[in-house]
This record gives C-alpha cells, structure tokens and sequence, in this order.
C-alpha cells in the first residue's frame, strides 16, 4: 500500500527519506541542479523555516532537472547525495524501521541495510518526477510545537495546478548539526511505521541479509 500511495501522492510531493526519504521520504524525493540559484540551508533556523527552505530547493531543482523527471536512477541518486542526504538522518531512519532487529544486526549488516533502503526509497519516488511540473507550491503549515525540543514535526501541504492538496507531515531530530529529518508522514501514513511491518516479516522469514538481499533485488 505506501508503494501505491508514495508513488500517486508523496512521490508527486517530493518528500525526504527516505528515501528515506526518507523518505523519507523519506520522503523524501530528489532535489537537482537547479538552473537558478538554490537558497542557503540554515539547519539551526526554526524547524518551519528549515523544511520550507529544503522544500523549495527540491522543488526549484527537480523543475530544472530532465535527467531526474525521467527517473534516471544514476542522476537521482546523485542529486540525493548532494543535495537531500544532508538534511536527512537516514541510519536512524532505518534503525527504527528495522525496531529490535537493529540491534541484532553487524555493523555491515546495518551499513548494508541503510544503503539498499536508500535504493529502495529512490526507486520508490523516481517514477513520479515526470509529474512535478502538477505541484505548484510548498506550503508550511503554522507550527504547534517546541521550537527549542530536540524533536519537531512539521506540517505542510503541496497545491497543485490541477488536483487536491497533498498533506506531508516531517519528523524532524535536533542534532550537533541542526535539524535533520527522519520520518515521513503522507495522508495519514508514516513511512517508519509502514516499513516496520514489512521489515519485520522479512527478517522473521530470511533474516536481516534475506531482508537486505530482498531490498537490493526490488532496486535492479
């Protein structure tokens, strides 16, 4: 169902993961090199301003970017490196996807886990960027919490030119690095949630490499 849901709504959205986001995701979607200059990110600024500063860049970028919009993996996993994974804690992402099952994996173990979610959060969003030319805007929705708690969420809504508005929740973390965001939440969905169950299954039936191995096949 979140496959079905990212690729018709927080794909469209441009989310951070995570893919991760991020969602993402991750949710969350790839931001490129954008023809007109991207805004400098403060990640010690408020949380709203923060994501609506990322937002935009993503959003400006991707519009800029054709090799993206065509769901060029290659480019878009350039683009995420670049321009997304820094605002983005995508090992805690994974780790509270994967819940106790963490803790028993290796550190290979975890560093592969990461990297093939990562794949799988990109693959999961690239199919929609052909449609960003439908979001008109980010809009950031007033903030109802503690703007100096060391964990945040932030809610928005992306318009469109010709559709309903998308709601687009962040989970943001307060780190020696600023803000960081870590968890996603679509029309009522959160990404972390949504994996937990189906990484769950997967260990309990082949493992963690059986689930690594599964993520990385899905991502050929």
């Amino acid at each position: 169902m979140l496959f079905q849901l990212f690729t018709r709504g927080a794909a469209k959205a441009h989310g951070f993961l995570a893919t991760g986001l991020l969602s993402a995701g991750l949710a969350l979607a790839a931001a490129g090199g954008a023809a007109q200059a991207q805004q400098p990110v403060d990640q010690h600024a408020a949380p709203n301003d923060f994501v609506q500063i990322v937002g935009n860049n993503a959003l400006d970028a991707v519009r800029n970017d054709a090799n993206a919009q065509k769901g060029d993996l290659t480019r878009i996993n350039e683009l995420v490196d670049q321009y997304v994974l820094p605002y983005v804690d995508l090992e805690k992402t994974t780790r509270l996807a994967a819940g106790q099952n963490w803790r028993k994996a290796t550190a290979q173990q975890k560093k592969d886990l990461v990297e093939a979610f990562k794949g799988t959060l990109i693959r999961t969003y690239s199919g929609a960027l052909k449609d960003v030319h439908k979001i008109k805007a980010l809009n950031i929705l007033p903030f109802r919490g503690d703007v100096n708690s060391a964990d945040a969420v932030v809610r928005s809504t992306f318009s469109q030119h010709n559709g309903p508005l998308i709601a687009v929740d962040y989970r943001l973390e307060k780190t020696p690095e600023g803000w960081k965001i870590y968890d996603l939440n679509v029309e009522g969905i959160w990404l972390i949630q949504n994996y937990r169950n189906q990484f769950s299954q997967q260990i309990s039936q082949n493992g963690i490499d059986g689930l690594i191995a599964a993520l990385n096949a899905k991502n050929q």
